[in-house]
């Protein structure tokens, strides 16, 4: 029998709650046996949504929230303020250990915050990154940080590319995952001061298979398996990724519909261009978790739709079972024993 993942889910945090949130939750709790979600806000609001659907009553749970953190306010002084806040009380459940991970498309800035000051990092961790995974022409890549520390240190970047190596292994399911670091050229002695001195330590890492240098052009093309940044550079490459990839397929659809003759080859190619279109969608892939912490904790797009929110929690099923947090533990308990 299956393990029950529990996930706690701030149904008040993006674009389009409380209604795309409990409609993730609901779908995803009616297509697989092993979850529960407590949907985590005002209750009202919530019910009603819940009003319309169909679900197992045993495992979608409403927990009561009467306060809201925007984007707009400051990220520290709202989850010392707001102890009531979706954000807060959903963190809270996973810090006592009655939810295993923790979602939200809210304030990023709250989200991080609350993932280090309520539920906390491993110990030895010293900057907790967020790992998106990004869609490749090979599949897919782990780009961290993608932007949770805009400002790092060396160690910093070693232990990114530490815990994403372990993400990709266990959760993607690639064995020996390339490591790169993200350079403005393949050799050695080129870079910034952060990546000259952060090279030579990858390098040197047994445990890892790092391959070098890779330039942002290399990045769509699957040149690396985990690609390592600090979150300034990393939430660029990210932000730049999604926009061209919007740009792009705007410019493809305009082009297909501006005569009768494309019309009817895009009628032609509409069936594989649709394939294509779905491994290059972000949301296919879940949210972005921060790795380091004692429990999972994971944000999703702003604009998360239900599909997003209902692929998050899959994604959040995988990396229990996979037991990545345990994984990570161990890894820096190691590391801990290790003379200086």
């Amino acid at each position: 029998m299956q393990e029950t993942v529990r996930i706690a889910l701030d149904a008040m945090g993006g674009d389009h709650a409380p209604q795309e949130m409990v409609k993730g939750a609901v779908e995803a709790v009616n297509a697989r046996e092993n979850i529960k979600v407590f949907l985590v806000g005002q209750e009202d609001a919530i019910g009603t949504c819940l009003s319309g659907h169909t679900y197992p009553k045993d495992r979608l749970e409403v927990v009561a929230a009467t306060e809201v953190i925007t984007t707009e306010e400051a990220p520290v002084m709202a989850i010392r303020r707001k102890k009531d806040s979706s954000i807060v009380v959903a963190q809270n459940l996973v810090k006592r250990g009655e939810a295993d991970a923790f979602i939200s498309a809210g304030s990023t800035g709250a989200i991080l915050v609350g993932g280090q000051l309520v539920v906390g990092r491993i110990r030895g961790v010293e900057r907790p990154p967020l790992a998106t995974i990004i869609p490749t022409a090979n599949g897919v890549s782990l780009l961290v940080d993608s932007g949770a520390n805009v400002d790092a240190r060396a160690s910093h970047l070693v232990q990114f590319a530490r815990m994403g190596s372990i993400y990709m292994e266990h959760v993607i399911g690639i064995n020996r995952p390339r490591v790169a670091i993200v350079n403005v050229g393949v050799e050695e002695e080129k870079g910034n001061a952060l990546v000259k001195e952060t090279f030579p330590l990858l390098k040197a890492c047994e445990d890892l298979n790092f391959t070098g240098s890779i330039e942002a052009r290399e990045i769509p093309h699957g040149g690396a398996d985990v690609i390592v940044a600090e979150g300034f550079t990393g939430n660029v490459i990210l932000k730049l990724y999604e926009g061209l990839a919007s740009a792009l397929i705007g410019k493809i659809k305009g082009g297909m519909m501006s005569t009768f003759r494309s019309k009817m080859g895009a009628l032609l190619v509409k069936p594989a261009l649709k394939k294509t279109m779905k491994e290059f969608d972000a949301t296919e892939y879940g949210g972005a978790p921060m790795l380091g912490l004692n429990g999972l904790v994971v944000k999703t797009h702003g604009n998360a739709t239900a599909k997003e929110v209902r692929n998050t929690i899959f994604q959040c099923v995988t990396f229990k079972e996979q037991k990545i947090n345990d994984k990570i533990k161990g890894l820096f308990a190691e590391q801990a024993k290790k003379p200086e």
